[in-house]
């Protein structure tokens, strides 16, 4: 049976996905909405989409569709990952699930009613590099003692990741904190026991603080500390230290280095060494196999819970 999606959203990740899906066999994805109605027939006539809209209504409705990947804007994530469900589809949504815990919540009470596959992509969960990772954690190979980890970015307008002008305003915290603290739990195997969070001057027109600094504990001992910047003119992206107690490693993405930056071979961790075509692999598996994913919407909650506190202290 082939898998038939809709993906709303055709910007830089929305593209990603497109490209994800053309690795997988038996999935097709039949339609593309996304806000301008020009671009989107570029996107889709390049990807072989016959079906474009501005509106995600549109998509919902045609009953071959049987699963929609969400690259839309963060506040619309909930919304619309909740607008799925409703006509009874399965749903990945890019990270954040959403920027309000309240309305993670709700994704995850409807995804519990509907038994319908519900996921975020959470993408360091996927990754090669953080994958090799979690099964020498798995296999009590490694046990993490400390997470550093950098998120830096150049942006003082809003710019997509192709450069090109956003319609929205991105967040340092729940959006790319969110990587760190899901991935921060989720390789330490505990909760997250203790949280504090600063944040440097509120940018004048964007409104967000563009800096700031997270310290996390788990239960099982182990600290990370996470700092973000949209201000940093220089190398771009997230960037992880694993600290343990048989070893240093660093993790840029899908690529994984020991503590004297010599490369660790992780081709052989999964059939693809891209962590999106991973992150979309599993989606599907899971609606195929009628299990939950790796990264379920359930899964990731708690990360938002998190977040929710982390945001109150900030205020």
């Amino acid at each position: 049976m082939t898998i038939k999606v809709a993906l709303a959203g055709a910007g830089a990740f929305g593209i990603k996905h497109l490209d994800a899906m053309r690795q997988i066999d038996g999935v097709e994805c039949i339609s593309l909405v996304s806000r301008e109605l020009d671009k989107t027939r570029e996107v889709a006539a390049k990807y072989g989409i016959a079906h474009v809209s501005t509106n995600l209504a549109d998509s919902l409705a045609i009953p071959e569709v049987d699963a929609v990947i969400l690259c839309t804007p963060t506040q619309m994530h909930a919304a619309q990952a909740i607008a799925c469900m409703e006509a009874g589809k399965h749903v990945q949504v890019e990270i954040p699930l959403a920027d309000r815990l309240a309305d993670a919540q709700a994704v995850v009470a409807l995804q519990r009613r509907s038994g319908l596959v519900a996921m975020c992509g959470h993408t360091r969960r996927f990754n090669p590099s953080h994958q090799w990772l979690h099964k020498k954690i798995v296999a009590r190979e490694f046990a993490l003692q400390q997470m550093d980890v950098q998120t830096y970015f150049f942006r003082r307008s809003n710019m997509n990741a192709l450069g090109q002008p956003r319609s929205w305003t991105d967040h340092l915290l729940w959006h790319h904190a969110a990587h760190t603290v899901d991935l921060f739990r989720y390789q330490s195997g505990g909760d997250i026991v203790q949280a504090n969070a600063i944040q440097g001057p509120i940018h004048p027109t964007l409104g967000i603080a563009m800096d700031m600094s997270i310290q996390l504990k788990s239960s099982s001992g182990a600290i990370c500390t996470l700092s973000l910047s949209f201000n940093n003119d220089g190398p771009l992206g997230t960037f992880f230290r694993y600290i343990g107690d048989s070893g240093t490693y660093l993790a840029r993405y899908d690529d994984l280095y020991d503590g004297k930056d010599e490369p660790i071979d992780v081709s052989r961790v999964e059939v693809s060494m891209n962590g999106i075509e991973l992150q979309d692999r599993e989606f599907f598996a899971a609606i195929r196999e009628r299990r939950e994913p790796n990264a379920s919407v359930a899964q990731v909650l708690p990360c938002y819970e998190v977040l929710h506190r982390l945001e109150q202290q900030l205020a």
